[in-house]
């Protein structure tokens, strides 16, 4: 889909870029696979801030993505394909053989009208669903699991796409968004093609009315914070943030510092990201 700016009729037109709507088939998404959304506002289960500079936004309500693909060898048809408030990329309402309905992530240019269909035994083409070991080296996927049935948790924002390298054993060779190289059983299951909505990382706002809208609060700079509430505060006139690094609010370096704590997964890394 491609983008398109506003006349400049206000200040916050005059900046604004926007993703067209050409690819939405539909207006209103299917009641039955709709759920309420409760506003968190950052906060945990024990109503502590754990996410800042959240609350507000617009009202939602929750689609029922299918990460699992799990109705296997069982044709679907794509009826419509939807914008969903709740994730960057485009969904598509697959309807099947059976009469089940379900919503599935869009892959790019996935049209009305398609058939799809998830399982071992499946062709190796657009919005079809199949195991690891059954995609060919070179093919770009999404939706990617990282334990067998679990459903995809990998690879799943517009635009993205990963790609097979390698096949070694029991596991699959992987490169990820990212860059980086990661080993994955290649029992899981992943979806054909490059996610939908290429042009989001593009989209300018314009204004900070937009960016309430999607549930963002206002974040002051630190640098003008006092001594007492931040690390950069304090200082006659504009000061730098100083040496050796900038600081979060907790006295942590902000550029560069590892905050990886899952050790166990270390292994199915084959190539980071970052060069250490």
């Amino acid at each position: 889909m491609p983008l398109k700016s506003a006349k400049p009729t206000t200040p916050g037109r005059r900046g604004a870029v926007f993703q067209t709507s050409d690819d939405i088939t539909a207006d209103k998404p299917k009641k039955s696979l709709l759920l309420p959304l409760k506003k968190r506002a950052g906060r945990s289960r024990s109503g502590n801030i754990t996410v800042r500079h959240r609350g507000g936004g617009h009202k939602r309500r929750l689609r029922i993505i299918d990460f699992k693909r799990d109705k296997t060898d069982v044709p679907g048809e794509v009826m419509s394909i939807e914008y969903d408030p709740n994730r960057s990329a485009r969904i598509a309402l697959i309807k099947y053989r059976d009469g089940d309905w379900r919503y599935i992530l869009a892959p790019n240019g996935l049209r009305v009208g398609a058939a799809v269909v998830a399982g071992a035994n499946a062709e190796v083409s657009l919005g079809n669903a199949l195991p690891l070991r059954a995609i060919p080296t070179g093919v770009m996927v999404h939706n990617v699991e990282m334990q067998v049935g679990r459903g995809g948790q990998m690879v799943r924002s517009a635009g993205s796409a990963a790609q097979v390298l390698a096949k070694e054993g029991r596991y699959t060779l992987l490169r990820l968004p990212s860059g980086e190289v990661r080993q994955v059983l290649s029992e899981c299951m992943a979806t054909v093609g490059q996610l939908s909505a290429l042009d989001h990382k593009n989209v300018k706002l314009g204004k900070a009315g937009r960016k309430r809208h999607l549930g963002r609060r206002p974040q002051v700079r630190g640098v003008v914070m006092s001594p007492a509430d931040h690390p950069h505060g304090g200082g006659e006139g504009r000061s730098p943030i100083g040496m050796p690094s900038p600081k979060t609010p907790w006295g942590k370096p902000a550029l560069g510092y590892r905050t990886r704590r899952n050790k166990k997964s270390d292994k199915m890394i084959s190539s980071r990201r970052k060069k250490r």
